[in-house]
């Protein structure tokens, strides 16, 4: 299967994915639960039946209830909206990405936070990144 990325989603979507992120997994009437100016139960259920079609969602059934789960684990799809990310704001600049990600730090790093950022960089450069 090729990796699935959130590009070709409606906003609405997004939101339900990100629901199914957060929680691991969850019904239509959770989902509509933590969806902002929810639609009806009905337009979840389809929705959730969409994004089961395109390759993003699985579910299994317990008893009546259908529990949706990702497809991609959490880190692949993390690597994959990060790539997206900067593809689309940052002109694939994974430099400007990360300059724009320490100015808008709200908590000041660590020495521990800035060893483990230069660990990594140098990393990156070993590998030819």
């Amino acid at each position: 299967m090729t990796e699935q990325t959130q590009d070709n989603l409606s906003r609405r979507e997004r939101q339900i994915m990100d629901i199914i992120y957060q929680k691991g997994s969850a019904t239509a009437a959770e989902v509509l639960d933590n969806l902002p100016d929810p639609p009806s139960y009905s337009a979840v259920r389809a929705l959730l039946r969409v994004l089961e079609t395109k390759g993003h969602l699985k579910h299994r059934q317990d008893g009546p209830r259908y529990i949706f789960s990702p497809k991609l684990s959490r880190e692949k799809a993390k690597k994959s909206a990060l790539r997206h990310l900067v593809r689309i704001f940052f002109d694939g600049s994974t430099e400007e990405a990360v300059a724009a990600l320490l100015n808008v730090s709200k908590s000041e790093l660590s020495d521990e936070d800035l060893e483990r950022l230069k660990h990594l960089i140098d990393q990156a450069k070993q590998e030819g990144r």
